[in-house]
């Protein structure tokens, strides 16, 4: 976004003036070429329709270029970036998501850092192939796997971490590129999906949360999972009338997903009494991942229409690094 000094208000960046307005770009060894939508969005707006433009963007423009890099606001960008990295199978070239918390005409704009290292982590190569082969995130310094990522402050210029799994870049005076962590290449054809089923509800426990709320959620006829967001290592109340709920949900033929409310850590079901009967119960451990990334996996995975006999193995295997 810029800032119309006129009014103050935010509108859309013209990208047809990107080497105006940022002259350093002209100094990167590569071509850039640009393509907007033709009616930007806020990203609060963000849906799954959105998320196969994108994807059908980079699908067109596969083989002529060399990487990805996709602005995009960073309320839902963690979202976006997760669901590309699901979307996007056999991915051998980057796709970097970047953004600013400043308007990039502001005079203390991160917009232009994020952009112009975005951009050379893209163009990457090592022995003619792209060093970075999967969906990654740029903010503030570091590169991470974007299904590992969550925004975690709206004012610092530090707005996402990734607290279960180390960054896969890091930008100071030099470009610092962990190779450890990257995911290994692929020689695969790309394979692109694009039906993605949102009828997913996201509930999250807190003391005192009563039977007839929960039964809304859990038994609405419209949700075919529910990703839990349980206590610590994935703990919840061993009340009868939740234990009785969770069977009849599942028993109906819904997916429920054990993600912990920590931003860091991992679900350990069956490490206390208060997790044991979940184990038990049948809910899929969704083991360090984000709540993001375990809600774009289930749209995902729902959308492909994978077998409810093994739903709950292939949601638990790591299928993008999204989780061990």
């Amino acid at each position: 976004m810029v800032k119309d000094f006129e009014t103050g208000a935010l509108r859309a960046f013209n990208f047809d003036k990107l080497l105006k307005r940022i002259p350093e770009l002209s100094h990167l060894d590569c071509n850039i070429d640009t393509i907007s939508f033709e009616d930007p969005i806020d990203s609060s707006n963000m849906n799954p329709k959105y998320w196969v433009q994108i994807v059908e963007i980079i699908e067109k423009n596969y083989e002529e270029y060399d990487g990805f890099v996709v602005l995009h606001g960073s309320d839902t960008m963690s979202y976006t970036a997760s669901a590309l990295s699901f979307m996007l199978e056999n991915l051998s070239k980057p796709v970097i998501f970047t953004g600013s918390q400043l308007p990039i005409g502001d005079l203390r704009t991160d917009a232009k850092e994020n952009l112009i290292t975005s951009i050379e982590i893209a163009s990457l190569k090592k022995s003619n192939r792209p060093v970075i082969r999967e969906v990654c995130l740029y903010f503030e310094y570091k590169l991470y796997r974007a299904n590992r990522t969550t925004k975690i402050n709206a004012e610092h210029f530090q707005a996402f971490t990734s607290l279960n799994y180390p960054p896969l870049a890091e930008s100071g005076v030099h470009l610092k590129v962990n190779y450890e962590y990257l995911l290994k290449p692929t020689r695969k054809k790309l394979k692109v999906h694009k039906n993605m089923d949102a009828n997913i509800a996201l509930v999250k426990l807190f003391p005192g949360i009563n039977e007839s709320t929960l039964t809304c959620l859990m038994l609405s006829s419209n949700a075919k999972a529910i990703v839990l967001e349980t206590y610590g290592a994935g703990n919840a109340p061993t009340e009868k009338w939740f234990e009785e709920l969770l069977k009849k949900a599942i028993k109906s033929g819904k997916v429920i997903v054990n993600v912990t409310q920590c931003s860091g850590g991992s679900v350990l079901m069956g490490q206390y009494e208060t997790s044991s009967h979940l184990k038990k119960i049948g809910l899929i451990n969704g083991k360090d991942i984000t709540t993001e990334a375990a809600v774009t996996k289930l749209m995902y995975l729902l959308g492909n229409n994978i077998q409810r006999k093994v739903f709950k193995t292939i949601y638990e295997t790591s299928l993008r690094g999204e989780m061990p």
